[in-house]
């Protein structure tokens, strides 16, 4: 049976592929995207016309509490992918995480409880854990706010979880690992590294290469959440969603070299490295509690993924500033 369900955040990365996913899968979908003057949908212009014309666009700001419950009522589900993601940005920026990340949050989660929403699915990250303290990271795993914008996510996850102990507000936070695929934005090391290869550079400039992740195809990512949102279990619970494979920077960047253009070189460069304290060094994730609930499990390995991947940014480099460092 179809749902009314919304997207949060549609307009972005994951938003966009999880919209896409849940139009194909027969959902009456409402976008909300971020207000702005040049009319832009963000990644929702690009979707193909059979799916965009299926989807009703709401422009908004997830941090005005009234617009967020107008979008909302008559929303069966709720998916809260809304958010200041830069890990850099934060660090300067730190007011307008708290805004977007926390009252954002908050905006859905009173709206939800006000308008009875059947479901809500919270978007948390893998950088609440920081650096992992064991491997691989379960639920259980102590939270770590080594940047202004995983102490926000932390703060989130906590409102919600209020939300559920507090008023039996049907929710469920989703915990996805380090997500890459077409149309994610050239702050993330997947796209740098790519388009950089495509624009022919031989000096590839990243950060540190020691630090390792945990990297799901966005399709997977987008896959966890439906399955998340049709599992009564999973109300109330905390959800990893990662493929239990680690790859460090430096090697993750060699393969790209190799399949691109093994000319290429790895520049290590000061503006790009997190403060010390910051820098999250080890991501590995684990996907059992998703797994034993709702029996997903990815469809993509790595390297599928990768190529998915190269292949869509060299029919889009043109999207990518490859001269400058994107925060």
């Amino acid at each position: 049976m179809a749902h009314t369900v919304m997207v949060t955040g549609a307009d972005g990365f994951i938003g966009s592929h999880l919209t896409e996913e849940l139009v194909k899968k027969g959902e009456r979908v409402k976008a909300f995207c971020y207000y702005n003057s040049f009319g832009s949908y963000g990644w929702i212009d690009s979707l193909a016309p059979e799916i965009k014309n299926e989807i009703e666009i709401f422009m908004g700001d997830i941090r005005d509490p009234n617009g967020v419950r107008t979008a909302m009522q008559g929303q069966e589900r709720v998916y809260h992918l809304a958010a200041l993601i830069a890990i850099p940005f934060s660090y300067h920026s730190p007011d307008s995480y708290v805004d977007t990340n926390i009252k954002g949050t908050l905006n859905v989660l009173q709206a939800a409880r006000d308008l009875g929403t059947d479901r809500l699915m919270v978007t948390s990250t893998s950088e609440v854990y920081g650096t992992a303290q064991y491997v691989p990271i379960d639920e259980k795993h102590p939270y770590q706010g080594q940047s202004p914008y995983s102490a926000t996510k932390i703060g989130a996850d906590r409102l919600a979880e209020s939300f559920y102990r507090s008023f039996n507000l049907p929710l469920s936070i989703v915990r996805p690992f380090n997500t890459y695929g077409p149309r994610q934005s050239a702050r993330a090391v997947i796209p740098t590294i790519i388009t950089q290869l495509l624009a022919g550079k031989t000096e590839i400039h990243l950060g540190s290469l020691a630090p390792t992740r945990d990297f799901n195809y966005v399709k997977d990512t987008a896959s966890g959440f439906m399955a998340i949102a049709d599992c009564k279990e999973a109300i109330g619970q905390e959800i990893n969603i990662a493929t239990g494979r680690e790859i460090s920077i430096g090697d993750l960047a060699n393969e790209l070299i190799r399949q691109i253009n093994p000319e290429a070189k790895i520049v290590c460069e000061e503006d790009r490295l997190r403060p010390e304290k910051s820098e999250v060094q080890r991501l590995l994730g684990n996907a059992e509690k998703l797994r034993a609930m709702t029996g997903w499990a990815p469809a993509y390995t790595f390297e599928e993924g990768l190529a998915e991947t190269i292949a869509w940014l060299k029919n889009h480099l043109s999207d990518y500033k490859t001269d400058i460092y994107n925060v």
